[in-house]
C-alpha cells in the first residue's frame, strides 16, 4: 500500500446525545433542520418507498467528472506520488488508490455521510479540521468546498447551503460540502459516502493518465477492480453517520495516511507544477 494507515482515532464526541447540539431535533428550526427534524421532513424528501427523489441520476451528476466543482485541477497526491515514483504504472496506481480509498477517502466518506444524514455541517467542518493535520490538504479541501458549494446551489437551491456558504464564505472542507449537496439533492447518507469514496480514487486515477500519458482503459481498470471495496468502504461510513447522530462526530473515521501529508506539503512548496494540489 502506497500510502502509510494508522489505526482511526477519532476525537472524542462534542455532542454525544440525541438531543445535543450535533444534529437537527425534532421541532428544531433554522438553516439546518433537515430531514433529522423529524417524520415529516424526512418523508418530504423520500417517496413512499423510502426511495430518494434524486436517485441515481442525482448521484452520477455529482460524480461526474464535468460537473463544475473543481476537481480537475488536483491529483489527490498522484503528481507528487509520480514524481517520487511511487506511481509509475497500473499496478502501482492501484496500490496508491488503495491506500488512498481506505484512509483519506475513508474519512471524507465518513464527513460526507454524516452531513447528508443531518448533522450540523459546522461542527462536521470542524471535525474535518481535526482529521486534516496538513495546513497545504486543509487549505485544498476549503478551496475545492467553495468551488463545491456555488456549483451545487445552482444545481439544486436549498437554504442548508445557502447557510453553510454565509457561514464559511471562505469555503467549507469540501467533504461537508459534498454531503450538504447529496442531502439538497435528494440523497441520502450511503450515497454521499459513495461519491466522496470514488472522488479520493477517481482523481488520481484521472491525473495519473495525464501525468505518465498512461493508458486511460488501465485507469478504467483499477477504478473497476477497487469497486468491492468502494462498496464496503461507504457502507462502513454510513453506518458510522448513523451512529454519529446520537454519539456526535467522534463517532466517524478519522483514518490517516501520514505519507499524503508529507507530500501535500513538499509539493505545496514546487514553483512548477501540473495540479494544484
Amino acid at each position: 500500500m502506497t500510502t502509510n494507515e494508522t489505526p482511526p482515532t477519532a476525537r472524542p464526541g462534542r455532542g454525544p446525545a440525541a438531543d445535543g447540539p450535533n444534529r437537527a431535533r425534532p421541532g428544531a428550526e433554522g438553516p439546518f433542520a433537515g430531514p433529522a427534524a423529524g417524520a415529516g421532513a424526512q418523508a418530504r424528501r423520500h417517496g413512499p418507498g423510502g426511495e430518494a427523489p434524486g436517485g441515481a441520476a442525482a448521484l452520477l451528476i455529482l460524480t461526474d467528472g464535468r460537473f463544475p466543482a473543481g476537481g480537475h485541477a488536483h491529483s489527490g497526491g498522484a503528481e507528487a506520488a509520480v514524481a517520487a515514483g511511487r506511481i509509475h504504472d497500473p499496478a502501482s496506481l492501484e496500490a496508491f488508490c488503495r491506500g488512498r480509498l481506505h484512509t483519506a477517502g475513508l474519512t471524507a466518506a465518513g464527513l460526507a455521510a454524516a452531513a447528508a444524514a443531518g448533522l450540523d455541517p459546522l461542527t462536521l467542518d470542524e471535525a474535518a479540521d481535526a482529521r486534516t493535520p496538513a495546513p497545504a490538504l486543509r487549505m485544498t479541501a476549503r478551496r475545492l468546498g467553495r468551488q463545491l458549494i456555488r456549483a451545487a446551489r445552482a444545481t439544486w437551491p436549498s437554504p442548508e447551503l445557502d447557510a453553510l456558504a454565509a457561514a464559511r464564505p471562505r469555503g467549507a472542507h469540501q467533504p461537508v460540502v459534498l454531503g450538504l449537496a447529496a442531502r439538497a439533492a435528494g440523497l441520502g447518507p450511503r450515497d454521499a459516502a459513495y461519491a466522496a469514496g470514488y472522488e479520493a480514487v477517481s482523481g488520481p486515477a484521472t491525473a495519473t493518465v495525464r501525468l505518465l500519458s498512461l493508458d486511460p482503459f488501465d485507469a478504467t481498470a483499477v477504478l473497476a477492480r477497487l469497486a468491492p471495496e468502494l462498496d464496503r468502504i461507504a457502507a462502513r461510513a454510513a453506518e458510522a453517520a448513523r451512529r454519529a447522530l446520537d454519539e456526535g462526530p467522534g463517532a466517524l473515521p478519522a483514518a490517516s495516511a501520514p505519507l499524503l501529508d508529507i507530500a501535500a506539503e513538499q509539493h505545496a512548496t514546487w514553483s512548477v507544477r501540473l495540479f494544484a494540489s
